[in-house]
């Protein structure tokens, strides 16, 4: 289903990379034997890094890093179903730079996760390993695609031809006849994805993941796992610390995730999200000395897209020649401007375009939101995003589900009330029952973890980070709050949340709890 996520979210960071670069070796899926064999005794052999997969989203080979030192890569071994542990096995791809400083210094590996879930920590840690210089200075940085993702055992489902059509799609049907066409839509994607990644769909889950990192902690030689987690990674985190919570060392969760919450709670927390981060943009550009270009007021600003939204719905106009930009790839467009402050002048530029008949800036938004290359290539960003999520949650929604929550979800957003509401069919006709209702995360027994959470967050409402704090457990989640815009905190280089977390990171040194960063 093309969206935002059907209940978590693509992480910017991720995405940023495909959109710098418009606006501005290939995996092996096949499972091997690992009978008899101790896993936790496998010897990585580290090389330097090939360019990225197409599935990883492509592009060069990562840049040296700062004095030269070059990313290295690695293939991990671990089974494909966790309860059969010498049985077959799939490769994951791993990725790290070593500590820059005094070997007697270092403190381990800090292992990445920076969300999605689909999101590729092979492409995504290099192209922002400069903002990591500093805890480089006692830790490798590491991160890896995590089952499912890109040359770990990667999710295909349909083919570039189709994903075009899928991600242009009528996603918020007025009539029978549409909502019967978009049903039919997604029933054909699930599919494809069964079709073509059968054996891998039922061991994507985040408890895999979790135990794919406990494994990866052995074998770089930790005692403890390090972990910096963004997005779905605060997720992803939590579940380790319930699986591991004697292992977990020094970990930090950012733009978290509320793990209370089932997939129609998450849907509706983040049109609450998305709403209020585009009230915020609103806000910004009729709120400055010069005029703002796509309106006179906040109101106006939202009045005009809701109308040019309605007429794309009708009436489709240019994008990226010979696809139009439609409805649903506008929408997209404008939810991915809001992950990040640094985007709203994308936006605007978009808006006011669009406006005179050019979508060509809102569809390169869209295109950065499902992974679409410039040469028209798909990374596996939304099809493991949804196998993992589906794989995950439990729910299975129907139309009929769906069109008794739209006033709910309409309330909590005009803009993007009905467009998530209907991303809840996603998983309905998925080959692999889900997990659970939402992700246990209670980690009795756990050390301090920071819990970082953004007022203007708008895929990870900030109200999450207290109920992620909350549900660790008294004495492990330890919440900071930062008072910003975006989807993350550390990111934003406020230098509030960098000292706290490098403080923490570096020194061991926990943040006072309710700490509050402007």
């Amino acid at each position: 289903m093309p969206n935002m996520s059907p209940s978590r979210t693509t992480v910017a960071a991720a995405t940023a990379v495909l959109l710098a670069s418009a606006l501005a070796a290939c995996g092996d899926n096949d499972t091997k034997s690992g009978k008899d064999a101790d896993l936790t005794a496998q010897e990585l052999s580290w090389e330097d890094c090939p360019a990225p997969s197409a599935a990883e989203g492509g592009g060069g080979a990562p840049s040296p890093l700062p004095g030269g030192a070059e990313w290295q890569c690695a293939t991990m071994k671990a089974p494909l179903d966790w309860s059969k542990p010498k049985g077959d096995t799939i490769d994951i791809a791993l990725i790290k730079a070593a500590a820059s400083g005094d070997k007697e210094d270092r403190i381990g590996s800090l292992i990445f996760n920076f969300g999605g879930p689909g999101g590729s920590g092979i492409t995504t840690l290099p192209a922002f390993g400069d903002d990591y210089a500093k805890l480089r200075t006692r830790y490798d940085l590491v991160s890896f695609d995590p089952r499912g993702v890109g040359r770990s055992a990667g999710v295909e489902c349909e083919d570039d031809e189709q994903l075009d059509t899928y991600f242009q799609q009528d996603s918020t049907p007025d009539d029978d006849a549409e909502k019967k066409k978009l049903v039919e839509n997604v029933k054909a994607f699930n599919g494809a994805c069964e079709k073509n990644s059968g054996k891998t769909l039922p061991h994507v889950r985040t408890t895999d993941a979790a135990r794919d990192m406990d494994l990866m902690r052995q074998v770089l030689g930790d005692d403890k796992l390090h972990y910096f987690g963004i997005s779905y990674g605060t997720e992803l985190g939590g579940v380790y610390a319930h699986l591991f919570p004697k292992k977990v060392g020094r970990a930090v969760f950012d733009a978290v995730v509320d793990p209370t919450q089932t997939a129609e709670e998450g849907s509706l927390g983040q049109a609450k999200g998305f709403q209020l981060a585009l009230d915020n943009f609103a806000k910004d550009c009729t709120s400055k000395v010069e005029e703002c270009p796509v309106g006179d007021t906040e109101q106006d600003v939202k009045d005009r897209i809701a109308k040019l939204l309605e007429d794309l719905d009708a009436k489709p106009i240019t994008g990226l020649p010979p696809r139009q930009l439609t409805q649903t790839a506008a929408t997209n467009g404008i939810a991915q401007s809001l992950y990040s402050q640094d985007f709203w002048p994308y936006l605007t530029q978009g808006l006011e375009e669009a406006y005179e008949g050019d979508g060509k800036i809102l569809m390169l938004l869209s295109d950065s939101m499902n992974g679409r290359g410039e040469n028209g290539e798909y990374s596996n960003m939304q099809a493991a995003n949804i196998s993992i999520n589906c794989a995950d949650d439990k729910a299975r929604y129907t139309t009929d589900h769906v069109e008794k929550k739209l006033p709910a979800f309409r309330e909590a957003s005009p803009l993007f009330g009905d467009y998530l509401a209907w991303g809840m069919v996603g998983c309905t006709d998925w080959a692999v029952e889900g997990q659970a209702d939402h992700p246990d995360v209670a980690a009795a027994g756990a050390p301090p973890i920071v819990v970082i959470g953004n007022t203007g967050d708008p895929a990870t409402p900030y109200e999450g980070a207290r109920k992620m704090a909350q549900a660790l457990g008294k004495g492990v989640g330890v919440e900071l709050t930062y008072k910003g815009q975006g989807h993350g905190a550390y990111d934003s280089k406020n230098r509030c949340v960098r000292e706290n977390v490098d403080d923490y990171l570096l020194k061991g040194t926990v943040p006072k709890a309710g700490t509050v960063c402007g």
